[in-house]
């Protein structure tokens, strides 16, 4: 394979999209399993809000998926591997709306620390469709988690 990115490069930044995709996964899954199971006075909001993040979370799993095996590496795509390369922690049981909302800002925030991370080894390596990826993630997870941090404020 010569895409014009030698081969240890091309392993880590798969690497390292690998880490962001399980991430990424994981927070889907949560988001999901939030707007099944949340209460309250916010609920027909938070319902729908969340439906809209986990949507827009599955589109953004292929594309990440789709640039790791542009790459020529594989992508993990099972719970054991997301378990492994994920930051973000799980759920134990249902939490409160508040306890929702909190969760999924810190789980955003943990994506953009992730998409961040790779970012050395994209630029020195010129690999401009991987960073135009963690820019688009970053503007999605940064504004994300702002909207949700503002229901937060009393």
């Amino acid at each position: 394979m010569d895409i014009g990115i030698n081969e240890q490069d091309r392993q880590d930044i798969a690497q390292g999209l690998s880490r962001l995709l399980a991430d990424t996964y994981t927070l889907y899954l949560k988001t999901h399993n939030f707007h099944w199971n949340v209460t309250g006075p916010m609920f027909q909001t938070l319902h729908l809000m969340f439906e809209q993040h986990y949507n827009e979370l599955s589109l953004a799993v292929d594309m990440i998926a789709e640039r790791i095996r542009a790459l020529g590496h594989y992508a993990p795509g099972s719970y054991s591997e997301y378990a492994r390369l994920t930051s973000i922690a799980e759920a134990s049981g249902v939490p409160r709306a508040q306890d929702m909302i909190t969760q999924l800002v810190e789980g955003h925030e943990t994506v953009c620390r992730t998409a961040r991370s790779i970012f050395a080894v994209v630029e020195r390596a010129s690999d401009e469709p991987t960073a135009d990826l963690l820019t688009q993630r970053l503007q999605v997870h940064e504004k994300t988690a702002w909207m949700l941090r503002s229901l937060l404020e009393a």
